[in-house]
């Protein structure tokens, strides 16, 4: 067999659905095998959106989406897309072609070292250099990707390589010295935390992306309802307790919910899963939840202790671990009452926020909230929102209240512009019988528009809401605020006409001038088999708030301009 024909071979043999990438001369041999494959190819227009819809489909797939590239500069357009995934721990195999070995280090047409490339943003990186490692390296490729952390993994194959023919052997299973993505849950320590809650006064639980991928929100909903304390997300944890939930505070940090970033600096205790202590989430270290002390469970140690120094760390999968902790619990307390002094309070603090500035409805008929929270009251529980990066994005943070697990989409630790649309493509084909929705910025949209010609003609029905202000929203924001609205490099001319970009890629588009409009366009959109494009002009001068300035604390979050708040 030849190597090309090992590679699909061995991706069968993983059950592959779909490989988002596009061809060139040093992956010829793969995609002749290709030819008659189980594994369906979808055709992008730039690599970086195969890496992209990849990561997303890896994300409600729960398995390693695939892309591949060619060598040179097919493999360098898939950087922006691979440490996007690594940043926010999603499975993808990347599968690159590179020249043969016969021209490495000579300079050869299109060679790069990507293997150098992209190793400080994959979890694991390979070069097989005969046609018989190929199974093994493909079969610890999706092993090393899919368990423990999940993340990003490359292999990189030169030509001369997949036309290679040896006899092969497929293994079944693979042991991989030092590596051990699996620790066992220490129980002493999980009877140490279950002490430690059972004695706090203020407890709040902290919820990250780490208890997504391990399936564990049934669990820390469980525990969160057993103690009646409050909730507080990440903004990759959106989802993993229902927003919609009496407990619920939702997201903290930068541009998080105002009572949630009040009641973090109040805790005495809090409980951190699957969390990175992000300063886009704590703000300065040092002043985050400064009366707490703080447990933290993660599968990854080299999280403990990296940001912020903890009480208590908790190694292993959150799903094991949060199991184990409830049972301990349910040992030492009965369910708390929901009208303890604690939550009162806490309720109170919710009270007494919602009139800040940030909360109240604008003026406009076309506004950032109101467009979000319309958006959530048409799409069901199940529907799949991505987004793009941007001030749009925040918007969605603080107004979109997610209810399940995997429908909540986002870049957050690279914080990536033109996400949302090859991200919506890469959800819908893992879950093709929901709705699925990109929520984006003109200036997002437009880095990645060429994925609707993947949309078309793989007939992927996802919707594209795009909200334009003809603006870098959310840099104009920071330089309204913070630089004496010196603006520089952030304002669009009438350029590009989105409904004409859309009919041109022979796509439904639409430009609404109110919510009525909006919500009609948007029930169409997840209604019909096609592709479609909702343009929704809003003023640029339309802030997002609450706002941590960068560099601050938590305590210094911003509830609205100086004018509206000396209204308040």
């Amino acid at each position: 067999m030849s190597g090309a024909r090992a590679i699909v071979e061995a991706l069968e043999r993983e059950k592959v659905e779909y490989i988002f990438g596009m061809p060139g001369g040093a992956t010829l041999p793969f995609y002749d095998a290709l030819w008659d494959s189980k594994v369906k190819h979808v055709l992008v227009r730039h690599e970086q959106l195969g890496a992209h819809m990849a990561d997303a489909y890896g994300r409600v797939a729960r398995r390693a989406g695939v892309c591949t590239g060619t060598s040179g500069p097919g493999a360098t357009n898939l950087v922006t897309g691979i440490a996007t995934a690594f940043a926010d721990s999603s499975p993808v195999v990347a599968i690159t072609g590179q020249v043969a070995k016969a021209m490495t280090g000579r300079n050869g047409f299109q060679e790069t070292d990507v293997v150098g490339v992209l190793t400080p943003v994959t979890k694991y990186t390979v070069q097989p250099l005969s046609a018989a490692e190929i199974p093994s390296a493909i079969r610890k490729g999706f092993y090393i990707a899919e368990t423990g952390r999940p993340g990003p993994v490359l292999i990189d194959i030169p030509k001369d390589v997949q036309q290679e023919e040896v006899e092969m052997t497929f293994p079944e299973s693979i042991q991989i010295r030092g590596y051990s993505p699996n620790y066992p849950v220490d129980v002493q320590d999980i009877e140490r935390a279950a002490d430690m809650l059972a004695r706090a006064e203020r407890p709040v639980l902290f919820g990250g992306g780490g208890i997504r991928i391990a399936d564990a929100a049934s669990q820390f909903t469980a525990i969160a309802e057993l103690l009646m304390a409050p909730v507080i997300t990440t903004l990759q944890g959106k989802g993993t307790f229902p927003e919609d939930h009496p407990l619920s505070l939702g997201p903290i940090g930068m541009h998080g919910r105002a009572e949630a970033n009040r009641i973090v600096q109040e805790c005495d205790l809090l409980l951190a899963v699957g969390v990175r202590f992000s300063d886009r989430s704590t703000g300065n270290f040092h002043e985050f939840a400064p009366e707490a002390k703080i447990i933290h469970v993660d599968t990854d140690p080299t999280e403990f202790n990296k940001n912020k120094l903890v009480d208590l760390s908790v190694l292993g999968d959150a799903n094991r671990a949060l199991t184990l902790l409830y049972d301990a619990l349910l040992r030492r307390l009965a369910k708390r009452d929901e009208n303890n002094a604690w939550l009162k309070h806490v309720n109170q603090v919710r009270e007494e926020l919602k009139g800040i500035p940030a909360y109240r409805d604008s003026y406009a008929e076309l506004s950032g909230p109101k467009i979000v929270k319309l958006m959530r009251s048409i799409l069901p529980p199940e529907a799949i929102l991505t987004t793009g990066v941007g001030r749009h994005q925040m918007w969605c943070e603080i107004h979109y209240k997610v209810l399940r697990p995997r429908t909540w989409i986002t870049s957050t630790g690279l914080g990536t512009m033109g996400f949302g649309l090859p991200a919506a493509i890469g959800a819908k084909l893992a879950a093709p019988n929901v709705p699925v929705v990109d929520f984006d910025g003109d200036g997002s949209f437009v880095m990645t528009e060429q994925a609707l010609a993947t949309a078309v003609e793989e007939r992927i029905p996802v919707v594209s809401i795009i909200i334009n202000d003809r603006s870098l929203g959310m840099v104009e924001q920071w330089q309204r605020l913070m630089y004496n609205r010196r603006f520089v490099g952030i304002r669009f001319q009438n350029i590009p006409d989105f409904v004409k970009l859309a009919q041109a890629y022979g796509v439904q588009g639409r430009l609404v001038g109110s919510l009525q409009e909006f919500g009609d366009a948007l029930r169409e959109g997840i209604r019909s088999d096609q592709p479609s494009v909702v343009e929704v002009p809003v003023s640029h001068e339309e802030d997002v708030f609450p706002f941590m300035p960068p560099g601050k604390g938590i305590k210094d979050t911003v509830y609205g301009t100086s004018k509206e708040m000396a209204v308040f």
